[in-house]
């Protein structure tokens, strides 16, 4: 019988020690070691995946070769038939790629995996379930509509069988919902720890680049919005995917931590509804209120998430401090930019914010860090200060600068078109923007300008 050993591992990083230690030498947090039981390498357990056609014989050793004589042909991305999915993901499901798709729970994950399962139609899926039964399964694939004949369930967890079911089955995609769940014959510690869902990840994508078969793993978070589990885990993977929103909203957001093949800027969003989620086309159109009347504190910027150009609402709420120290909060943007912002306009243009409290908000739920909402961050500040409502076919995109300056923000062209699109009317932008660009093609009245000044007098007067 293999001799059994023991190692000590941080739960936040993956590290390990022979014993335990009270911070991690890695990571520096405090008591984050537990104990695992690991068997030595000398262990033969059929756990992991290992090629049908393997023999020892067929085994070469890689050698070094000069990177011009090293060819490859492109392959064609798997289209998911979601938009969205495949805006995040760089154009499609790349073979032999592994995704990791993290989020809350109840936040819809599992909803978005079996919705792509069963929209895949001329492909085999297979769909792997540690937490939830085959009856589960099937409840909510009857309230998604549609089911896919090639799309088959597994409810399993020890690797061993699974790869077994795979050899078997030969499917074309393959959904693993979740990695935590995952238990290897080849470690003895307990499903969900680091030493068990490191290697059941290796064991999978081992699999995935052998065989060219793109793999889908859902990620269980911490308390603190990390994925669960060793930092190793999304250094392996070539793709992750945080799916955000609040549970009490029916908007969701997929945004791209990470991605080996494509943009790490990409966004896309959805709508929870009782049929499955909706992909959402025009998100401007849902980040904008509908109001029946213009209240003051509101403007609207023009930003882009990736390649994607969206017309967001700021909100900012100015009023009397009444326990002292002024409060600054932001939600969605930068605290540390809106208050050196708000340093701008009492320096730059006079105002009294010392004694204020202020409060900003992006509407939506979206988190920005796209400096042409500067200029939008003032206006709104401005008019809940003076309570004067903006006018709601005014839109801004230009960054300010310390000393009161519009600066110039890229791809403008983008930001108008989809004003234009939406109805708005006229625009304010740095004149540094206006130069070499046509203005006249487009049907919105544009408004270059130099200084914050200039702004807010043509917007209150």
């Amino acid at each position: 019988m293999a001799k059994i050993k023991t190692l000590y591992f941080c739960q936040k990083c993956g590290a390990q020690s022979a014993k335990w230690i009270g911070r991690c030498p890695s990571c520096g947090e405090w008591n984050t070691y537990v104990e695992e039981v690991v068997e030595k390498e000398n262990n033969q357990s059929t756990g992991s995946w290992k090629p049908p056609t393997a023999s020892p014989a067929a085994k070469t050793s890689a050698k070094p070769r000069p990177i011009g004589e090293i060819h490859y042909e492109e392959e064609a991305r798997i289209d998911t038939h979601d938009g969205e999915l495949n805006r995040v993901l760089g154009g499609g499901l790349v073979p032999g790629s592994l995704v990791l798709i993290g989020g809350e729970p109840g936040i819809g994950k599992s909803t978005l995996m079996l919705q792509i399962a069963m929209s895949l139609r001329q492909l085999k899926v297979l769909y792997i379930s540690g937490e939830e039964s085959e009856q589960q399964i099937k409840m909510r694939a009857e309230r998604l509509g549609d089911q896919h004949p090639g799309c088959y369930i597994l409810t399993e967890t020890n690797t061993q069988n699974i790869f077994r079911q795979i050899d078997q089955l030969q499917p074309n995609v393959v959904v693993v919902d979740s990695i935590q769940t995952l238990q290897s014959g080849l470690v003895e510690s307990g499903a969900g720890s680091v030493s068990q869902v490191r290697e059941c990840t290796a064991e999978l994508l081992k699999y995935a680049k052998e065989t060219g078969v793109p793999v889908l793993l859902i990620g269980h978070i911490t308390k603190d919005g990390s994925i669960a589990g060793p930092k190793i885990l999304e250094h392996m993977v070539d793709t992750v995917l945080q799916f955000e929103g609040d549970r009490h909203l029916s908007y969701r957001i997929l945004r791209t931590i990470k991605n080996r093949f494509g943009s790490t800027s990409e966004l896309g969003i959805y709508e929870m509804q009782g049929a499955g989620l909706r992909q959402v086309s025009n998100p401007s159109e849902i980040l904008l209120s509908q109001r029946t009347e213009t209240l003051s504190g509101i403007a609207i910027g023009a930003t882009l998430e990736g390649n994607r150009p969206l017309l967001v609402e700021v909100q900012a709420l100015v009023s009397p401090a009444t326990y002292g120290t002024p409060q600054r909060s932001s939600t969605g943007f930068d605290s540390k930019r809106l208050q050196m912002l708000l340093a701008v306009l009492e320096k730059r243009s006079g105002l009294r914010l010392g004694q204020h409290d202020v409060f900003l908000n992006i509407a939506g739920g979206l988190r920005l860090e796209d400096p042409a909402l500067d200029l939008a961050v003032c206006a709104a500040v401005v008019s809940s200060l003076n309570d004067i409502p903006l006018s709601g076919e005014t839109c801004l995109a230009a960054e300010v600068g310390l000393s009161g300056e519009i600066r110039a923000v890229s791809r403008l062209d983008q930001r108008l078109s989809e004003s234009e699109k939406l109805g708005f009317q006229e625009m304010y932008i740095s004149q540094f923007n206006a130069r070499g660009l046509d203005l006249g093609r487009f049907g919105i009245r544009v408004h270059p300008v130099g200084r914050l000044d200039e702004v807010l007098t043509g917007l209150f007067g």
